[in-house]
Parts: C-alpha cells; structure tokens; sequence
C-alpha cells in the first residue's frame, strides 16, 4: 500500500522560477540519445532546482541522420559543424558525447568560447590531452564534468554517504570488474571503438574507466599499479566488405582491417591510503551484457555492488549481534535515500537511464547556483593517469607509480 506521506512527496513538488540555460550538444548516437532524454525529464522530476535546459541544437557530421535525432530526441536545431555550434553565443553549455580523438579540440574550443563543458567519459584519448584540456578549463574557470554516470547510481550514491559515517571502518580491499560480450564474435564488424586513433583504448578506457572513477570516488587515490591487456582477435571485417560480400553471389570474400585496441585489460593497484585493489575490463565475458560490479571490504564490514541490480547494495557490519551478521540487501528507493525523493513512491525502481537525469540534474545546477560539481576535468584527468599508468605497465611488465595531475 502506498503511504499517503509519499504520495504526497511525489505528487505534490513545489514549483519555481527556473533559470534556463541552453544547451548544445554534440553527438546523436548512444549518449547522445541518453543525454538528450535527461535534458528532456529533469526539470520535471526535478523542479526544485530552479534550472531548465534550453535544447537549442544538436549536431552531428551525417546530415540525414542528425535532423532525425534533432525531431526525435526534441531538439529545436540541428546543425553539422560542430565549430559553429560551440562559435554561437546563444549557447551557455557545450555536452561532448562523441568517439574520444574528438574530446580534446571540442572541449578546448568550448572553454575558449566561455562555456560550461560535459564531456563523456573518458575524458581525453591519453593522458597529454586529458592535460591539455585541464590547462585551458582552469583558466577559464567554467563548469565542467567528465559524465562518469554511475555515481550517480543511488545505490553507489549511498555506498559513498555509508563510507563517510565510518560504517565499514578503514578499507582494505577494493575488487571490481566491468565485463560485457558483444565483440565476442569473430564475425563482428570493425567499428571506431577498435581503432585506436579514434576510441584511445578498448574496454580499458571505456570500461575500466568507470570502475576507476568509482575507486577514487569511494576509496581514494592510486598510488601505482601493475596491469596486463591482450588482444583475442586481431583482425575484423570492415562493415562495407561485409554488405558486398553478401551481395555478391558465390563470394565469402572479406577485407579485413586490423584491431588496434584491448580486448581485455585487468590490473592491481595499491592506493595511496593503504589498501588494495583489482580491476578488470573485458567485452569477451560470455553472458555478461553489462555487469559491472565492486566489492569494498573495510575493518569494520564491507559494500557491494552489481549494476545488473542498480536498486540493490549489499551491506555487511561486523558491530551486528553474531546472531544476525551476514550480508543484508537494502532496496534503495525510500525517499531518504540519495535522488529517490524525486521519482517513485517506495517499491517503484528506477533505471539504467535515470543516472544521466541525476548528473545533469546536478551539473545545471552548479552553474546555476555557482557550485562546485564532480567528476570535473581535474578528476577526469586523475582517472586519465591512472588508464595511462596501467597500459604502461602492461607493455613493461612492472609496476607504475601513478602521474600526478
């Protein structure tokens, strides 16, 4: 039964004046269809802010394809030429979402034009521009942040607010692993996240990015880390060799081009306030879509959690009665727990994509209140450090101390 106290928190939220900001982004594909859902829902669901996004334009190189975007996802303009959207100044927020050799140019260019910057994750191909964009972004002291979605997870939200009352007591371990399997074929087409001028890295810097973000955020700093990546299948068929081969009668013919990416990428780390930690990334777990899980064992109980089950943390305390010790399942959607006070009464779960309306929920509201919001591009840049220090030492073979930012 629905307790009338939620009912009515979630009916009844007070409406302000909200101060609108507008908003360009650039990139149409995956994120750009989540980030664009976001910028739709939040001053919905989050009125109290006070911010409204304006969403004036989206661009994006394949003309077609963008005007489709720009009519579907509820964009006032579309545009092609992402130089002129960030050139306008109409615009008080430039969201980069798309493949990363275009992070760098297009979040300087932003910052240069006074902009506030999201930029998906990671922030840069390789450490140098992750520092060169870090360079321009204090000088221009604008908003940014690096779009690390998954603190943003309730669950991972709490995990952290759980840390800083001292529940599991000083931390010794932290184990995480981001796997999924949709390269696993052979067959699958060459794409740009198998090229390494494009994509930087394979699941290394789309996948461990995230659970290194997580471990900085929930954790602390690494001081240095040994790592090792391989490459399982080292040549694909590109696309257009696919179609004319199975338009061509008799022909099994494929050109090939060559993978210059990770498949998997694992690594040990030792953080700088003692404890240890394991992370692994892979697109070649059989069965695993997007599992994306950690575990954090401290002095005094332990944390974990599965992103297959983002409503759900795990959470132990050796200060229970022996009795009743053991892991327990706490459902976080009460309205106590952190971003729930916004959505559904209690037993109501929320999704995947829920994550990018909390981000960009509290991004606006940064610059509209002058706050400060994280991950920006200093964090960014840590976690850019810690990528770079990894593949390092997975071509020597031996432990790297981590690069300051």
């Amino acid at each position: 039964m629905v307790r009338l106290q939620d009912w009515i928190r979630v009916e009844a939220k007070e409406v302000t004046m909200a101060k609108k900001l507008n908003i360009g982004l650039l990139g149409y594909s995956f994120m750009g269809k989540a980030h664009s859902n976001a910028f739709r829902k939040v001053s919905m669901f989050f009125p109290e802010s006070g911010v409204e996004p304006v969403m004036k334009v989206i661009c994006g190189s394949n003309k077609k394809n963008v005007q489709a975007a720009a009519s579907s996802f509820g964009w006032e303009e579309y545009a092609t030429d992402w130089k002129k959207v960030i050139a306008r100044d109409d615009l008080d927020v430039i969201d980069i979402c798309t493949p990363g050799n275009l992070h760098m140019p297009m979040a300087i260019a932003a910052l240069e034009a006074g902009k506030h910057v999201i930029c998906e994750k990671p922030l840069a191909n390789n450490l140098k521009e992750a520092r060169e964009i870090l360079k321009v972004a204090r000088k221009a002291q604008k908003k940014t942040l690096c779009a690390f979605n998954y603190r943003r997870v309730p669950a991972v939200a709490l995990a952290k607010q759980l840390i800083e009352e001292g529940r599991i007591g000083q931390i010794y371990h932290w184990r995480a692993v981001y796997l999924q399997d949709w390269i696993i074929d052979p067959d699958f087409p060459m794409v740009w996240r198998f090229e390494k001028d494009k994509a930087g890295s394979g699941p290394h810097g789309d996948l461990n990015a995230h659970i290194i973000d997580l471990a900085l955020h929930l954790v602390g700093d690494i001081d240095s880390v040994v790592g090792a990546d391989t490459t399982f299948i080292k040549k694909r068929p590109l696309a257009d060799s696919i179609t004319a081969s199975l338009g061509a009668k008799g022909s099994k013919s494929k050109k090939m081009g060559t993978v210059t990416v990770d498949d998997a990428t694992l690594f040990l780390a030792r953080f700088k306030n003692g404890a240890l930690g394991s992370f692994e990334a892979t697109r070649f777990a059989a069965g695993r879509r997007n599992h994306n899980r950690f575990e954090i064992n401290g002095s005094k109980g332990s944390i974990a959690f599965n992103l297959e089950k983002m409503n759900e943390l795990q959470f132990y305390s050796r200060e229970d009665e022996d009795h009743i010790q053991g892991f327990r399942e706490i459902i976080v959607n009460e309205g106590s727990h952190p971003y729930m006070d916004a959505w559904w009464p209690p037993g109501h779960i929320i999704g995947w994509e829920h994550t990018f309306v909390h981000e960009i929920k509290d991004f606006l509201e940064a610059v509209a209140k002058n706050r400060k919001v994280s991950p920006d591009f200093r964090e960014g840049t840590k976690v850019q450090a810690v990528l770079e220090a990894s593949s390092d030492s997975a071509k020597s073979g031996r432990w790297r101390k981590v690069p300051k930012v």
